[in-house]
């Protein structure tokens, strides 16, 4: 096969007004929902598909990361896209950054920890609890510390594309190494970090919960559902034209990964559960309870239907992750199952009972951010050629090959 190695994708057409279609449903339904007086929802629909927004943008990173201190090589001929995931960060931390903060001080986000008065013995709000950790939970330390996250990951992320853009150009071992040596430092911050992220973001919704899994749990999301979002990306790049050096054992790797940490996913969760049940510790049984009421004690353990179940079983055979459209449809499972987890994690804990269930909110707010996702990501592919020529393991990639057991 006769490769074109500056192979380019163009971002026009139907990719390019789809997802500004999508970005316009969203904005709109933010609007409707701020208009008709659902604010404490719609905040916390925005909460949501942000942090699963920043959360995929670092997932390719991580991808990257990983595959260069693991000196692997299968992965050299799709790395563009999670590249292109990188290009994303900049915008998604901006908005995340400037989202917490206006909502923090209006009072729209983290009521748990942010309610006016809940720190000060005189006033009828007061949570000795809350008081305890206000030297971790007040408003200036949280964002000074979002701040650093972003800056820091972020800034690891875009220094990293450069180099492998460097690599193009000039070829030559020098940006390879140094890119091992930069992967290797983002692994390790990223690794220590994380956790706290999760616990500032997710876990503080509801500030009197702890769980010494969530952090673990918050990474296994994050990296399954952006192994779903660059499975999905890199199968409908190949089914209409581009890559056509991908091939079954390409898609059988990301295959196998999903299905892989999809497990990973369900023990973490599980582990989680299993330790709050059987410690029976009022302030951590209370999390679990209140996702046992009407409302959503469908969605909980439906939640680990289609996390585990679905792509278990739908993946769980070697023919069925060298099938392209079994892997596609089992990708845009696992992307929406993570969706519903974030869900889970932050909507009982910020609206009452009357707001509860899904509407035009939940599903327009979520379309708009996967089209706002859509259209920076594509938008950053078209910036550089689909493969990466002067890489050290592109030829090991490009004859990357499995046998069918």
């Amino acid at each position: 096969m006769q490769l074109n190695t500056l192979e380019q994708f163009e971002f026009t057409g139907k990719a390019k007004t789809w997802s500004l279609i999508a970005i316009a449903i969203g904005v709109i339904s933010v609007a409707i929902g701020f208009a008709t007086g659902h604010v404490d929802r719609t905040w916390a629909n925005l909460l949501i598909c942000a942090y699963y927004f920043t959360c995929v943008s670092f997932a390719g990173m991580m991808f990257i990361a990983i595959q260069y201190v693991a000196n692997a090589g299968w992965a050299t001929s799709i790395l563009r896209i999670p590249s292109a995931f990188t290009t994303v960060i900049p915008y998604a931390a901006v908005i995340l950054f400037a989202l917490i903060a206006t909502g923090l001080y209006t009072h729209n986000l983290y009521h748990h920890w942010n309610e006016e008065g809940i720190t000060d013995p005189n006033s009828p709000h007061f949570d000795p609890i809350i008081a305890g950790k206000s030297g971790y939970l007040n408003i200036p330390f949280f964002l000074i510390r979002l701040a650093l996250y972003m800056f820091i990951w972020g800034g690891l992320a875009v220094y990293l594309r450069k180099l492998t853009l460097k690599e193009d150009l000039e070829g030559g071992m020098e940006y390879y190494n140094t890119s091992i040596k930069y992967s290797a430092v983002f692994c390790v911050i990223f690794g220590f970090t994380y956790p706290l992220f999760s616990f500032d973001m997710m876990l503080s919704v509801e500030a009197h919960w702890f769980s010494t899994m969530f952090g673990w749990y918050n990474l296994a999301g994050l990296w399954v559902s952006g192994l779903a979002a660059i499975a999905l990306t890199v199968i409908l790049l190949k089914e209409n034209g581009y890559m056509p050096w991908v091939n079954k054992s390409h898609i059988h790797n990301l295959g196998l990964f999903m299905f892989a940490f999809s497990t990973f996913w369900t023990y973490l969760w599980t582990a989680q559960f299993l330790l709050d049940w059987y410690a029976n510790i009022p302030e951590e049984t209370y999390y679990f309870l209140k996702r046992w009421t009407p409302a959503y004690k469908f969605w909980f353990w439906f939640n680990l239907v289609i996390n585990f179940l679905t792509p278990f079983l739908v993946l769980m055979s070697s023919d069925s992750k060298r099938n392209m459209k079994v892997v596609k449809i089992a990708a845009i499972i696992i992307i929406l199952g993570h969706w519903l987890d974030y869900y889970l994690m932050v909507m009982p804990g910020s609206v009452t009972e009357a707001e509860r269930g899904f509407n035009h909110i939940e599903i327009g707010t979520f379309v708009g951010f996967v089209g706002l996702f859509v259209f920076l990501m594509l938008k950053g592919l078209s910036k550089a050629p689909l493969l990466p020529k002067n890489h050290p393991y592109l030829e090991e990639s490009l004859h990357h090959s499995i046998n069918n057991i």
